[in-house]
């Protein structure tokens, strides 16, 4: 019996807000309508239950999720109903009205909480494991669904929750579930969402420039992409791997001491932890990826590329509000010959590196909104040739979403395992660092694994 075998669905109904409100409509904004087309982003929370926690019951803690969520979409409302196009019109809005609400699932699964959040770093978890826990979004371009799922015995309980990218980015996301979690555990909630489209200008119609070749010219409504458990790879492997306090600072004097040899008095940009963990995880995948496929000779040139978000709600004239519900982020697109960035020594390293501060340059310095209108088709070059892309942030803080029952123990974007992207968060626990989740099949997964202890040595950890 597979893994999804051991699921039973105790429980299947749609949530909806608290209060009664009226139909309403934003438009999707040109941050918005490029994410019409990938996949929606699959967030897994696992929570060990002591049975100490204020809701009583595994029964009575479910029940509290779904009053409490019910109590937030009053806020954040836009969740609770779907895209749709404009009538009349070729353009796309995301659409509420009284009676939507969002597809809450409630589960049981055969399967202890330690074999899901694993204490141990690097020991991957296959994908088929995990992929019961997050719900697919109902059909008729949904944006949000919720599974809460009781695990073995009742000693924990997965939370999986999937967002379409087109309503909103991972800060808004994440701004909703700790909303959600402060209302469960009757704590104090953060500000609200600010639900205005207005404030995203767009007098270069970047909208029109991006759903090119996206959205039909003939007024036919897209699909989303699937979400169910037949889209995730069948062997596939989810890992996460800690670059701690200690490796970001080793990374950091590595990278220092590399431009010193090349004769930089400085670095071109400051080296932050996160850049550092994007550098170390790069060179770290090309070195797998080359060790996979040896470069033929007439490839040894070939350009390689990194993609990461950049949040423009403070680089905006003038500045998006920090709760700002939608989507505000551009891409910067970080490009190197493969085989320098699989180099061995410190110099993939120092290649990555020097690569992701050019393309953060470039994503933030002076002009660089005036070159927006290129960005998609640049994505598009890029996914064509091969990247390697981030989901996620730090600065999220998903290790905070307290329901009442305790921080989660794990946190893992299961989505990465068909987006092929690298996810990313705050360590876990009071030591800090960053978490990087790679998913891989398992021979490259062990070829990761053994690239990512390599590359520690190099650095001196």
């Amino acid at each position: 019996m597979g893994a999804a075998g051991n699921l039973r669905v105790i429980d299947a109904d749609v949530v909806t807000p608290s209060d009664d409100l009226p139909a309403r409509s934003l438009p999707l904004t040109f941050f918005d309508v490029k994410w019409l087309r990938p996949p929606p982003v699959q967030r897994l929370f696992l929570y060990r239950l002591d049975h100490q926690h204020h809701h009583g019951s595994v029964q009575q803690l479910v029940s509290d999720l779904r009053r409490s969520l019910s109590m937030v979409l009053a806020l954040f409302y836009p969740l609770a109903g779907h895209v749709r196009l404009t009538p009349g019109t070729n353009r796309y809005e995301l659409f509420y009205q009284p009676g939507d609400g969002v597809a809450f699932t409630a589960a049981e699964y055969d399967v202890h909480v330690d074999d899901l959040a694993s204490c141990s770093d690097d020991e991957p978890v296959p994908v088929a494991k995990l992929a019961p826990l997050l719900p697919p979004l109902p059909k008729g371009r949904a944006v949000l669904a919720v599974q809460a799922t009781v695990l073995l015995g009742g000693r924990g309980l997965a939370l999986g929750v999937t967002v379409h990218h087109s309503a909103c980015d991972g800060a808004s996301s994440t701004h909703f579930l700790h909303t959600w979690a402060a209302a469960c555990a009757g704590v104090d909630m953060p500000p609200p969402p600010v639900i205005d489209r207005t404030l995203i200008a767009d007098p270069k119609n970047l909208y029109g420039i991006y759903s090119k070749g996206m959205v039909p010219s003939d007024g036919t409504a897209i699909e989303f992409a699937g979400t169910g458990l037949s889209s995730y790879p069948a062997d596939q492997l989810l890992a996460t791997f800690t670059l701690s306090q200690e490796l970001l600072r080793g990374i950091k004097d590595a990278l220092a001491a590399e431009a010193a040899r090349h004769g930089a008095a400085t670095m071109p940009i400051r080296c932050s932890s996160l850049l550092a963990a994007y550098s170390f995880i790069w060179s770290c995948y090309c070195r797998t990826k080359q060790s996979q496929n040896p470069v033929e000779d007439g490839d040894q040139t070939k350009t390689t590329y990194f993609l990461f978000s950049v949040d423009h709600r403070t680089r905006l004239d003038p500045p998006v509000p920090k709760w700002y519900l939608g989507n505000c982020l551009g891409p910067a697109i970080a490009a190197a010959r493969h085989d320098e960035l699989a180099a061995d020594s410190l110099g993939g390293l120092f290649a990555a590196f020097t690569a992701i501060a050019d393309a953060l340059e470039e994503a933030v310095g002076e002009g660089a909104q005036e070159r927006w209108d290129g960005c998609v088709e640049r994505v598009k070059e890029a996914v064509k040739a091969g990247l390697l892309s981030v989901a996620g942030s730090p600065r999220f803080g998903v290790y905070d979403v307290d329901f009442g029952f305790g921080r989660p123990a794990k946190v893992d974007i299961v989505s990465v395992a068909k987006t092929g992207a690298m996810s990313v968060a705050e360590g876990r626990g009071s030591l800090g660092g960053v978490e990087v989740g790679i998913s891989l099949p398992p021979a490259g997964m062990e070829r990761f694994r053994r690239c990512f202890s390599d590359a520690m040595r190099v650095v001196g950890v």
